[in-house]
């Protein structure tokens, strides 16, 4: 049985930079960090290969698990601020929260990121603009990487921390016990390894995980919420006005019909939409590079639907899940609809397809999402497309793309103090999978919180 003074499971936004900090910081820590999915390089989805046109449903899916986690290749946006993408600034202070994702940022442009543009709201007239139509404009800074110069970036990391940070890949944790002493584990390969301070960095795709192990030690879990929408799709020179000044606008929207608010969510301009494989459930994402050559003609972005459910009802990662199954069960993967359709009530289809004028950056099966997405939620994103037609006229066009489903499951709320340590000394839960932190910066940000702590014990 080998002996660590630290292990982290989960080599996602939050592992990463805890391992760059211990790494990059004087300490004595004897480090392990496992995770269950792929190295950096050979993360490569069978799609991209061109071996398949569809989601195969891979296990462990590349595009959500392995080095880096589910924010390596999906666009490389890091958003510095505490409007939204989690609630650290809850935990270690506003002004605080806000130094940390700076200082990710200063790590991410000394690593090779520093010719990406730092974008900011803080300086346009967008947020009038939105006012005046009943949108909400949040402030934040946004560096977009890209996600071809996201992945060097995080090779760079990896080779810096490589010799300091020992790394196990395509191993899960099959067990977790606590004793006096500290901690054991023991893998799906029948190795068991102890340590003092255990960190669960799982990320999202590891929040069934995460829930047992709390469930086991009696931690406390707040029922979290579920975001549902579509990814939609539409010509780049719609939100070209918007995409350059900002890059990613954050915009929120109150529907009248139910007073639900609903969001624009991960804007990629010249990008793709793309499917990913959550526990084995299908569902759609988007990303785009900063190389001018993979440039698409489209922009595509997420529209959210927050659903936070109240007593008796708890489980709200499942009540997603439901609906994207039945997306998947309809379209055997993801659908695809016309706005034009939808509105009228009728599906589309591979004809009405091939007479529409902006061509599908996915392979997806043209239908109906009123079959699929419940009649509330849908109504709340037309409305919302009508509304962002005020500030980027032609989003309602017949020949506006809608994917579906988007869910974004959110993790049930760890119970953690200002440390992000929970109730048994020595267990951290950070990052995504805690629940604390829903984005790249605040993950990374966690990450580096915790290692700073860890690195006083270990001087």
């Amino acid at each position: 049985m080998k002996k660590y003074d630290v292990i982290i499971v989960g080599a996602g936004a939050s592992g990463v930079f805890m391992s760059y900090e211990l790494t990059k910081r004087e300490n004595k820590a004897k480090v392990l960090m496992i995770d269950k999915g792929a190295s950096l390089e050979q993360r490569i989805c069978p799609i991209k290969l061109g071996k398949v046109s569809n989601c195969i449903k891979c296990s462990p899916c590349h595009i959500m698990n392995g080095y880096g986690g589910a924010g390596t290749l999906s666009d490389g946006k890091y958003n510095i601020t505490n409007q939204f993408g989690g609630d650290l600034h809850r935990y270690v202070g506003a002004e605080e929260a806000l130094n940390l994702m700076e200082y990710v940022d200063e790590v991410l442009c000394n690593m090779g990121g520093a010719d990406a543009k730092l974008y900011s709201t803080g300086s346009t007239d967008l947020k009038t603009t939105a006012l005046r139509n009943n949108l909400h404009l949040l402030d934040a800074k946004v560096r977009h990487l890209g996600t071809d110069r996201n992945v060097r970036i995080l090779g760079k990391i990896f080779d810096y921390t490589k010799e300091r940070i020992d790394t196990m890949f395509h191993t899960t944790i099959s067990k977790v016990e606590k004793f006096d002493e500290g901690f054991s584990v023991t893998t799906d390969k029948g190795e068991e390894f102890q340590c003092n301070e255990l960190v669960l960095a799982t990320g999202r795709s590891g929040s069934k995980w995460i829930s047992d192990v709390c469930n086991k030690m009696d931690i406390e879990l707040e029922s979290n919420r579920v975001d549902i929408g579509v990814r939609v799709e539409l010509p780049a020179e719609v939100f070209k006005h918007i995409t350059d000044e900002v890059y990613e606008s954050k915009i929120v929207y109150k529907t009248e019909k139910y007073n639900d608010m609903v969001r624009t969510f991960c804007m990629n301009p010249y990008g793709e939409v793309v499917s990913e494989n959550t526990n084995g459930i299908v569902t759609v994402n988007g990303h785009s590079y900063s190389d001018p050559a993979l440039r698409t003609e489209n922009t595509n972005f997420a529209l959210l639907v927050s659903n936070k459910f109240t007593e008796p009802f708890k489980n709200s990662n499942e009540y997603g899940e439901s609906i994207a199954k039945l997306s998947n069960m309809l379209g055997g993967g993801v659908l695809l609809q016309r706005f034009g359709d939808l509105v009228k009530g009728r599906r589309s289809s591979a004809r009405r397809m091939e007479k529409c004028f902006t061509n599908p950056t996915l392979k997806a099966t043209p239908g109906d999402l009123s079959l699929v997405i419940p009649k509330r939620q849908l109504d709340a994103i037309i409305e919302m497309i009508y509304a962002l037609d005020k500030i980027a006229p032609g989003t309602a066009n017949e020949d506006t793309l809608l994917y579906g489903v988007e869910v974004k499951f959110y993790n049930s709320k760890v119970q953690v103090d200002e440390n992000l340590e929970t109730k048994i000394k020595g267990l951290y839960a950070l990052g995504d999978g805690s629940g604390v932190t829903h984005s790249l910066s605040q993950a990374s940000a966690s990450g580096v919180w915790v290692a700073r702590k860890l690195i006083e014990k270990y001087q």
